[in-house]
C-alpha cells in the first residue's frame, strides 16, 4: 500500500475565480501545519475536526502567498480514505503552482495522473469499474453519458458483477465440497441444475453486453458522415446542426475539397460528424483528394446522412453515392424543400424499394433550419428503438469491461460443453473459476498492477 503524500492542482490550468491543490497521505497534516496561518487561532489543523473549513494565509516561512479557504478530512472519511487536505486558493496559474510547490517543499511529492483515485480503489472505498466512472464522469458528452456515469460510480456494475460471482463462488464451493466428501454430499444429477443455472447467468452478461453497443455510441457519439453530390446543402446542413459556420457555403459547387469535423449534442444524442466532399466525377486533382477521402469516411460510418438536392433531379452523381452505401444505417435528407422539389420523396422511395434498403427520408430545408426535429427523432428510432432515456438498466460503456464480460461468457459456454459432454464434475470447476476471475477484471478483484497503473495513467493530474 502506498502511504507517502501526494498533493497536485486539481483544478485547470488556467486562469479562474478559483483553484484547489489538495494534499493526501500520512503526512497531510503535518505539511499544511508547516505553511497555514490562521487569522485567528493558533490551534493547529492537524489538532481541528474532520469535515471543517478553515480561513487564512498560507505562507513560506515569513513570506504570505496567498488567502485561502483549507478543508480538512480525515482518515478514514475522505476520497482517498486517507488524511487529506484541500486548499481553496485564487485561481490564477502563477499563485497555484506556487502553493503546490510550497506544499512539495514541506514533505509532499506531485501526484501523477489519476493517482487520488487509484488510492480510493487501493484502499477498498470504490472498485475499479467505479474509478473508471469517474473519468467518465469527468468527459462526458452528453446528458445521458453524464447519467451513467453517475450510476456506475454508485455502483451498479459492481453490484451486478457481484452477485454473478457470488453465483459462480456458490457452484464452485459445492463442487469442492462434494468431490471432497462423496459419501455425506451427492452430484447425483447435479449437471442439470448447474445447466439451468449457468443458461440464467449467461443470459444475465449477455444482456450487459448487448448494453454495450448503445453505451458506447452514447458515451463516445455516433460517428456520422455527410454525403451527397456537390452543392447538395451538406455544408449549410453541418452548419445548422453545429449553430455555426464551421462550412464554407457558396453557391459554388465543389467548395469543400476536404473533410470538415465538428461534434454536436442533437436532442440528448451527441453525433460527432463529418461533412465530406462531394461526391461526383472530379477533373481537379485537389479535389479528387477530397473525394477519396470522402469514400474512405463512409466505410467507417456509424450513420450515413445522405442529402439530395430535391430542387433538381436524382442524377449519376446521386447514384454513384448510393452505390457506395453498402448496409450501412443511411438517413435520406431531401433539402432545399423550401424550393420547387423536382426529386421528390416518393421517387427516393421508389429508388430505395428497388436497392431494397428501408431508410427513412426527410424533407429539410438547411438554409431555413426545418426538418432537424425530425432527423433526432430517425437516429433515436434507428439506434435506440425510439428512446434515449435513462433508468435503472445497467450500461456497459468500457471496452474493458465489455472484454471481460465476453470471456466470462466464453467460460460458461465451455461449462455447458463439459455438462452435455458427460465430462466430470471436476472440469465444470475449471471453467466456472475462469469465469469469475474473468468478471473480476471488471471489479479489479482479479487484475495484476500493469493494468492498474495503465488505466489510472489516463487520467487528468489531481483526479
Amino acid at each position: 500500500m502506498e502511504t507517502d503524500t501526494i498533493a497536485a492542482i486539481a483544478t485547470a490550468m488556467t486562469n479562474s475565480g478559483i483553484g484547489i491543490v489538495r494534499i493526501s497521505g500520512e503526512q497531510s497534516f503535518q505539511i499544511i501545519d508547516k505553511i497555514y496561518r490562521s487569522k485567528k487561532s493558533k490551534k493547529k489543523l492537524s489538532e481541528a475536526k474532520s469535515h471543517t473549513i478553515h480561513y487564512g494565509y498560507i505562507c513560506d516561512g515569513e513570506k504570505v502567498i496567498d488567502e485561502v479557504v483549507v478543508l480538512i478530512f480525515k482518515a478514514p472519511n475522505s476520497y482517498t480514505m486517507e488524511d487529506t487536505v484541500e486548499i481553496d486558493c485564487h485561481g490564477g496559474t502563477l499563485v497555484m503552482r506556487r502553493i503546490l510547490e510550497t506544499v512539495i517543499k514541506y514533505g509532499a511529492r506531485p501526484a501523477q495522473p489519476g493517482e487520488f483515485t487509484k488510492r480510493a480503489f487501493l484502499n477498498g472505498r470504490i472498485d475499479l469499474s467505479q474509478a473508471e466512472s469517474v473519468a467518465d464522469l469527468i468527459n462526458a458528452k452528453n446528458d445521458f453519458a453524464l447519467e451513467s456515469s453517475v450510476h456506475q460510480l454508485q455502483g451498479s456494475i459492481k453490484e451486478k458483477v457481484k452477485e454473478a460471482r457470488k453465483i459462480i463462488l456458490h457452484e464452485i464451493a459445492f463442487i469442492e465440497s462434494a468431490l471432497d466428501d462423496p459419501e455425506h454430499i451427492s452430484l447425483d444429477g447435479y449437471g442439470g441444475q448447474l445447466m439451468d443455472a449457468v443458461d440464467s447467468l449467461s443470459l444475465e452478461l449477455e444482456n450487459l453486453i448487448r448494453s454495450s453497443e448503445n453505451g458506447e455510441l452514447l458515451k463516445e457519439g455516433i460517428h456520422t458522415v455527410i454525403t451527397g453530390k456537390p452543392n447538395a446543402g451538406k455544408s449549410s446542413l453541418m452548419n445548422v446542426l453545429i449553430g455555426k459556420e464551421r462550412a464554407i457555403v457558396t453557391e459554388v459547387a465543389g467548395t469543400t475539397r476536404d473533410i470538415l469535423e465538428g461534434q454536436v449534442n442533437l436532442d440528448g444524442i451527441t453525433l460527432n460528424l463529418i461533412d465530406t466532399a462531394g461526391i461526383h466525377e472530379a477533373q481537379d486533382a485537389v479535389e479528387k483528394i477530397g473525394i477519396e477521402k470522402a469514400r474512405n469516411s463512409l466505410d467507417r460510418a456509424d450513420l450515413v446522412v445522405f442529402v439530395v438536392d430535391a430542387s433538381t433531379e436524382f442524377d449519376r452523381d446521386d447514384k454513384e453515392v448510393l452505390s457506395l452505401l453498402g448496409n450501412k444505417n443511411v438517413i435520406f435528407l431531401l433539402n432545399k424543400c423550401d424550393l420547387v422539389q423536382v426529386t421528390t420523396e416518393g421517387k427516393i422511395r421508389s429508388i430505395i424499394n428497388e436497392k431494397g434498403m428501408a431508410c427513412p427520408v426527410i424533407a429539410v430545408s438547411a438554409k431555413e433550419g426545418t426538418g432537424i426535429d425530425e432527423l433526432s427523432r430517425q437516429i433515436k428510432e434507428m439506434f435506440f428503438e425510439g428512446e434515449v432515456s435513462f433508468n435503472d438498466q445497467v450500461f456497459i460503456t468500457n471496452v474493458r469491461q465489455k472484454s471481460a464480460l465476453l470471456s466470462a461468457i466464453d467460460s460458461l459456454s465451455m461449462v455447458k460443453d463439459s455438462i452435455s459432454d458427460g465430462m466430470p464434475e471436476d472440469f465444470y470447476s475449471i471453467d466456472l473459476i475462469e469465469a469469475c476471475n474473468a468478471l473480476g477484471k471488471i471489479t479489479g478483484e482479479t487484475v495484476g498492477e500493469d493494468l492498474v497503473n495503465e488505466i489510472f495513467s489516463k487520467f487528468c493530474l489531481g483526479k
